[in-house]
């Protein structure tokens, strides 16, 4: 399970975050607080987080619930978006229209200087295949992370090739993705939800 952390002061202002280390604002202790409640009748097996401050507050609130300990793993940080962190999209949009444009398209950029969707896939992507290793098969894992990383990594577990990534959408706040592994590889079973995952019943399994 890929959950993204709770509301930040930033986030409600639309800033460019980035590897800024930004806490959770009222509301989105409240929605962490409300996630782990759900999460916690899981019985997940361990919890892995990224180590800013918005995604391990978040982590611990779950923690809290469940008596585990937050592993923390800086592969599972946010996109470094260099100069566009803390700035709004129509500030980035004036000062950067040509990059910020290609960014809008799809086109690979380094937003800001910082780095490629590509390179954060991968980075992402082989935390948490680390994580998983470390827990027995079918066993709940919760990985928290941010909207932009666990969005690319998601496209790079599932082997989208690139120019569809634009496919899978974003993550509102403490929402979560479920990955399962499947016969051919891993499968997305939930995306962007804030219910906990209901059995598939009918004929594609």
């Amino acid at each position: 399970m890929l959950w993204r952390h709770g509301r930040t002061e930033w986030n409600s202002s639309g800033r460019f975050q980035g590897l800024a280390d930004i806490a959770l604002d009222e509301i989105g202790v409240a929605q962490a607080e409300r996630s782990a409640r759900m999460l916690a009748t899981l019985a997940p097996a361990a919890i892995v987080s990224s180590d800013l401050v918005r995604a391990t507050d978040t982590a611990e609130a779950l923690a809290r619930l469940t008596g585990l300990s937050v592993t923390l793993d800086a592969g599972l940080r946010e996109f470094d978006v260099g100069s566009w962190q803390g700035l709004t999209g129509e500030e980035i949009k004036t000062r950067y229209a040509e990059d910020y444009s290609a960014w809008r398209h799809g086109e690979q950029v380094r937003r800001g200087g910082g780095e490629l969707d590509v390179e954060v896939a991968e980075r992402a992507a082989a935390a948490i295949e680390r994580a998983v290793e470390k827990v027995p098969e079918s066993a709940v894992l919760v990985v928290v992370s941010h909207g932009g990383a666990i969005r690319v990594a998601i496209n790079q577990m599932l082997g989208i090739p690139r120019a569809l990534w634009g496919a899978i959408g974003p993550l509102a706040n403490c929402c979560w993705s479920v990955l399962g592994e499947a016969k051919r590889g891993w499968r997305l079973l939930e995306h962007n939800a804030g219910t906990l995952p209901e059995p598939v019943i009918g004929d594609d399994r």
